[in-house]
């Protein structure tokens, strides 16, 4: 059925996703009568443990991974926070106790390298271009033998630039530290391929790529030295104890062949839409600054400032026409001190403060984008003129 004029426009992929049908209706039997342990010994256990175990096997196949190198987890959060606090914990025992990052990282790998700072280790954070890239020169000068962990994404969440993750991982390599990258906004969007690649631990995250919300994984490289943030039980090889959750799991696996075998058509699709819609907006707005538009980007987020507007008053007459968009990282929404990775890119104040993301995914149509760009200048000028009686 074609979409009414009136239809709600979805522009927020990059902060979560629906659940696509094939994933839900592979997650339904372990949500009902396959509701086994899987460290139970009987008939439901032994059903609970082969699923588990296929699904670990089919979403190790999508990156090129072994089986045994993949960890579910809760979400990309807690892949996180077990990348950075785990390696480094083993690796400071073996006298490295530094820890080096980017100021442009998720929440989730900046909270745990703060908590690095508190249990007596040394931060050092790599430099990042005005346009969103992080500068490899920059760490050359950082990636000593000293060096735990280094932690960097891979696409950025909020501006969508590709960082540099073959190149920074081969000088973490050459330093003899681990390299973890965050893939939660790349998995689906640029090829990932542990068998070719260098990284040693990669963070996923479910709700992402279509799968539920409350299920990601960890790749961990075979010999990677981790420490586990939890303990208790036996469960995965003892990296992350506590019983698993098989529907979640069965539903990330489904997801991540879906989103692998549809890759290159779909990128194709969600780029050519993006492209569209900046430069509709550019053309009605001319003024208005794509952020990390001379870099590489994936095809699925648009980060844009306008002059003049703030980023407040734009998304919510956005939503009052039935657009939903986000000011930047979900994990921020509300936040007073603004972007910090517009401020890391040395974005002016009031640009970083008008700053709207708008990130295409399954629900963006053609049809979507020409509506977006009909109402977005009748918006901008209001959002204006608003800004200028307060002014005055």
């Amino acid at each position: 059925m074609p979409a009414s004029a009136h239809d709600p426009i979805y522009l927020d992929h990059a902060a979560t996703t629906p659940i696509r049908e094939e994933v839900l209706e592979a997650m339904t039997p372990f949500l009902g009568r396959r509701f086994g342990n899987p460290s139970s010994t009987h008939r439901w256990g032994r059903e609970a443990r082969a699923a588990l175990d296929g699904a670990r096997e089919r979403l190790a196949r999508t990156i090129g991974a072994k089986t045994d190198e993949i960890c579910f987890t809760s979400g990309g959060t807690e892949a996180d926070n077990m990348a950075v606090l785990g390696i480094w914990r083993a690796m400071q025992k073996k006298g490295r106790p530094a820890c080096v990052s980017t100021p442009i990282e998720h929440k989730a790998v900046l909270g745990a390298v703060h908590q690095v700072e508190a249990e007596g280790g040394e931060v050092r954070m790599l430099s990042v271009s005005g346009d969103g890239s992080v500068d490899v020169a920059s760490a050359r000068g950082v990636l000593r033998d000293d060096v735990a962990v280094c932690s960097m994404m891979w696409v950025n969440n909020e501006t969508g630039v590709i960082q540099p993750v073959a190149e920074v991982s081969r000088l973490a390599k050459e330093a003899g530290a681990i390299f973890h990258t965050d893939a939660v906004q790349a998995f689906g969007k640029v090829e990932i391929d542990a068998s070719r690649q260098q990284f040693d631990v990669l963070s996923l995250s479910g709700h992402k790529i279509c799968a539920p919300k409350g299920i990601g994984a960890l790749f961990i490289r075979r010999g990677t030295p981790i420490d586990p943030l939890m303990h208790g039980g036996s469960q995965d090889r003892g990296r992350r104890p506590g019983t698993e959750n098989v529907a979640a799991a069965v539903g990330l696996a489904r997801a991540a062949e879906l989103i692998v075998a549809e890759r290159g058509h779909e990128n194709e699709r969600l780029r050519r839409l993006r492209d569209e819609l900046e430069r509709a907006i550019l053309e009605r707005v001319p003024d208005a600054v794509v952020h990390g538009r001379n870099s590489a980007r994936a095809p699925h987020i648009l980060s844009i400032s306008v002059p003049g507007t703030d980023s407040e008053s734009l998304l919510m007459a956005l939503d009052l026409k039935g657009v939903a968009a986000s000011g930047g990282s979900a994990c921020q929404s509300g936040s007073v001190s603004g972007s910090h990775v517009l401020k890391a890119m040395r974005v002016r104040p009031d640009l970083a403060g008008a700053v709207v993301r708008m990130s295409l995914g399954c629900l963006t149509t053609d049809d979507c984008v020409r509506r977006v760009t009909e109402v977005f200048p009748a918006l901008v000028a209001k959002a204006r003129s608003m800004a200028g009686s307060a002014a005055s």
